[in-house]
């Protein structure tokens, strides 16, 4: 008997506030390495997990079309080709995500099964979650609509609930129909629940056969199936992405999948699952979920920790030092330090809203910021210059461009570029450099196979990131003004 295939949906949304400043909207959590002493990205290890599986296909990633040059990028490092990256002018939830899913996976008249993932979960036992998704399999094949309930440790509030109709077997799961919903609880509820063996926390995973899905979102959310197939109808091939329209995805309704189908269907089915899952949500659950030393400290980075207990400490670039400390949240990165009682940390999404509303470039974007053909970092500005580190990854080039009111200096500290200027090219070496003066038509492209690191030295009447005028790009950017 023939497996059916089974495409694994990873939505990438979200920003992550709560785990600012390492996480921030050009940024977010998702394409971080959080988890204990892997190296790899919590995107990368939501799809790493599920070898083993059987039927196993290539993933659908849906994510917004800013990010969509990482998640290419994270995917390639681990030697994974999607079957296709979705990418969302604007967030509009799980429900029209999980509709986009459907209705790309059943366009040439198939019919898989499809494991709705968040990009931004920990699983520590993938043993027990491959048993679980296993055991989940021949409810979806029923056509059941399956959710994954984690089995609850604490009385968290900050969760929602889902109630299955009897008492739920967590050392051997199988299937039980769900009763109903729960929003986030009070405390009192929350230790009523877990007393209740029916009770799971909501984890937001999905398994389920195309065909049931569509046909309840058609029976319940009418509107969300009709917006996101206008918008595919009406979608744009961009390199190895599918690009959704905009005004078409814009009319689609904000609503979770939740609350479009799975609490009004008769067909939910809910598994428990007890494999050590996180969301990752806050500092305090990565100090709870990761690796501590004798004294109870999760040090990630250059840390020096001496006397000091219970407390997270991670560096991405400067020494830290924590002497004597005990229950303290400190993350350093390039250009904000956050220093928080632990039991306080979940609420620097407060802070970040204040950032917003003073407009402070920390709320949104690191100083290192990504692109299709490498990565720059601000370094150090005034009032008419700045001084930028660029790199360049093989193969790639930056945009045949022009500045109406800024020159630039490159100095080649890395490898070999070849520089374009007003049609002429040349090669420039390591300890070699160039000068673009304003106005003139400019490309930088590495040949190489190693990358190309130089230093930019701007200096102008206007630095904004939108002096850029865009003839050549290989990368569609052409009507988008983002740099270089």
């Amino acid at each position: 008997m023939s497996i059916t295939p089974l495409i694994p949906v990873i939505l990438c949304g979200g920003t992550g506030t709560r785990l600012w400043p390492l996480s921030r909207a050009s940024y977010p959590k998702q394409y971080w390495a959080l988890s204990g002493s892997s190296e790899q990205t919590l995107l990368q290890q939501t799809q790493q997990r599920l070898k083993g599986l059987r039927g196993l296909s290539e993933p659908l990633l849906i994510c917004h079309e800013d990010h969509r040059f990482i998640v290419a990028e994270q995917m390639r490092q681990i030697s994974v080709e999607p079957s296709s990256i979705l990418l969302e002018p604007i967030g509009r939830n799980t429900a029209p995500a999980v509709a986009l899913a459907t209705l790309q996976a059943t366009e040439q008249g198939e019919d898989p099964l499809l494991l709705v993932l968040a990009a931004d979960h920990l699983i520590r036992n993938v043993e027990e979650f491959l048993r679980v998704i296993e055991a989940g399999r021949s409810y979806a094949e029923e056509g059941r609509l399956v959710t994954f309930g984690i089995v609850p440790t604490s009385p968290e509030t900050g969760y929602g609930y889902i109630e299955a109709k009897e008492c739920l077997d967590n050392k051997n799961p199988h299937g039980v129909e769900i009763e109903r919903f729960v929003e986030k609880p009070n405390k009192h509820s929350a230790e009523k629940f877990l007393k209740d063996g029916r009770f799971t926390w909501n984890s937001g995973m999905f398994l389920f056969k195309a065909s049931a899905m569509l046909s309840e979102l058609e029976r319940l959310a009418p509107e969300v199936v009709s917006s996101c197939r206008a918008a595919l109808e009406q979608d744009v091939p961009d390199l190895d992405f599918l690009r959704i329209e905009r005004e078409a995805f814009a009319k689609c309704p904000n609503i979770a999948i939740d609350v479009a189908v799975m609490e009004k269907t008769k067909l939910g089915t809910v598994l428990p699952l007890n494999a050590g899952w996180s969301d990752v949500g806050s500092w305090s659950a990565l100090w709870e979920t990761g690796d501590k030393d004798q004294d109870g400290n999760v040090l990630r980075g250059r840390v020096i920790s001496e006397g000091s207990k219970n407390c997270y400490l991670r560096s991405e670039h400067r020494l830290v030092v924590g002497l004597g400390v005990k229950d303290l949240v400190v993350v350093e990165t390039d250009d904000a330090v956050l220093i928080a009682n632990r039991e306080e940390a979940q609420n620097v999404k407060t802070i970040v809203k204040q950032l917003e509303v003073d407009g402070s470039p920390e709320a949104k974007a690191h100083r290192k910021i990504y692109r299709p053909w490498g990565n720059y970092t601000s370094v150090v500005e005034g009032s008419r210059w700045q001084v930028k580190k660029i790199e360049v990854k093989p193969g790639a080039s930056l945009s045949l461009q022009m500045h109406h009111h800024r020159a630039e200096h490159w100095v080649v500290v890395k490898g070999t570029a070849l520089v374009e200027q007003d049609g002429n090219k040349q090669l420039i070496g390591e300890n070699q450099s160039t000068y673009i003066p304003l106005g003139c038509k400019h490309r930088l492209t590495n040949p190489g196979r190693m990358p190309v690191e130089l230093i930019e030295v701007q200096s102008g009447a206007y630095l904004g990131e939108d002096d850029i005028v865009r003839f050549e790009d290989r990368y569609g950017r052409i009507a988008k003004m983002l740099t270089n």
